[in-house]
């Protein structure tokens, strides 16, 4: 009688220490059982989340909605409550000029910003263009309007026509804070297009072009570029509402982790 009592201790012993095991274990990983919702920068979601989307949600064992527009609408979304994340392809003090334009009272200094990732830019040309040089003062003087045509710095007759994606891009961003500072880009007459890709595809149609896009992009188009004295770097960020919560730290932490590997 009393072996068979000492049993049954002994398996009841045996299935709360199995249950408190298993909880350790579930709450060592940061699982969710509601997907969190990603919204910004295309760059970011063509660079790194489209493509290895599954590879993040297996590593930081979340599910996640992506929704790709812009950088400052992944901001808005953020203090609208439809996004966790805000998904950002420049610097953030310059997406806060932007958003306190559009929304002055928006709580900004409740953004955290969490770099995963940096990429090169590139100034793509169209192919006649012999110019494949410049120093980063003539860039600059380009993208004021001081020079406007590609004679004053050693190329054709052609005036200078600048490619850029829509206001609020990360490119533009990236390019007026590493060469312009405080200044913004106002040469006359740029041609505006919707996504990155399109930058080069008009590169490689208009003569007197000069794109700013990643240098990836500028790669697998087989398009010419312009090299400077000094490497322009995009920073890709998320951005959180207050302090982010152990699941989005999850994503984070595998997005950084996957992004290592494939940019390298």
């Amino acid at each position: 009688m009393r072996r068979r009592s000492a049993i049954r201790i002994s398996t009841a012993l045996l299935a709360i220490l199995a249950i408190l095991a298993w909880e350790a274990v579930t709450a060592a990983v940061p699982a969710s059982a509601d997907p969190l919702t990603l919204q910004g920068s295309t760059t970011l979601n063509s660079q790194i989340m489209a493509p290895y989307q599954r590879d993040i949600e297996k590593l930081s064992q979340q599910t996640l909605i992506i929704v790709p527009n812009k950088s400052s609408l992944g901001l808005q979304a953020l203090f609208e409550g439809r996004a966790d994340l805000g998904m950002i392809s420049g610097p953030l003090e310059l997406e806060k000029v932007a958003l306190r334009r559009i929304s002055p009272n928006a709580p900004l200094d409740r953004l955290r910003a969490f770099e995963v990732a940096r990429i090169p830019m590139a100034f793509s040309i169209h192919p006649s263009n012999p110019v494949r040089s410049m120093t980063t003062a003539d860039m600059r003087r380009i993208l004021l309007g001081e020079v406007r045509n590609w004679r004053e710095v050693g190329g054709h007759d052609v005036p200078i026509r600048l490619i850029m994606v829509r206001e609020g891009g990360g490119v533009q961003a990236t390019v007026e804070q590493q060469i312009l500072g405080k200044e913004k880009v106002t040469a006359p007459n740029p041609i505006r297009v919707q996504i990155g890709s399109q930058v080069v595809k008009v590169s490689l149609q208009e003569p007197g072009a000069l794109g700013l896009a990643q240098l990836g992009v500028v790669k697998r188009a087989g398009a010419p570029a312009i090299e400077l004295d000094k490497p322009i770097v995009q920073t890709l960020s998320f951005v959180s509402l207050g302090e982010p919560t152990p699941a989005m730290l999850s994503v984070i932490s595998a997005t950084r982790q996957i992004a290592a590997k494939v940019l390298e």
